[in-house]
């Protein structure tokens, strides 16, 4: 899988991978989810957020964290940064302390605008 660039952040012990993705259509998109959810077989989750331009998608994946907290403010983030024809996904390895809501938004959200930041 070609991601255009990565990082990663530790927060309370869970580690957050974070890859971004330029991408044309749903396809691609499906295809790196595949990609991420057998490299990172023991992850717990692998959310992620897409737009694209033409034709007009965009779309938010929680992948089983509560809803709202990792799939909206990847996008959030993209739509502020008017990023469009790209996906972010964001890996998470559970690090044993729950980070409530809160702390979910701000680490989805903080990588995210890592990956954005020029």
């Amino acid at each position: 899988m070609n991601f255009t660039k990565t990082n990663e952040i530790v927060e309370k012990k869970s580690r957050f991978l974070g890859f971004l993705l330029e991408c044309e259509n749903e396809t691609q998109i499906k295809e790196a989810v595949a990609f991420l959810k057998k490299e990172h077989k023991k992850a717990n989750h692998v959310c992620w957020a897409g737009r694209i331009k033409t034709p007009f998608f965009e779309k938010a994946v929680d992948d089983g964290e509560p809803s709202g907290t990792a799939g909206r403010p990847i996008l959030g983030v993209m739509q502020k940064k008017d990023k469009q024809n790209a996906c972010i996904f964001v890996v998470r390895y559970f690090g044993g302390i729950k980070l409530g809501a809160g702390g979910l938004v701000r680490a989805y959200a903080r990588v995210a605008a890592d990956l954005l930041a020029e």
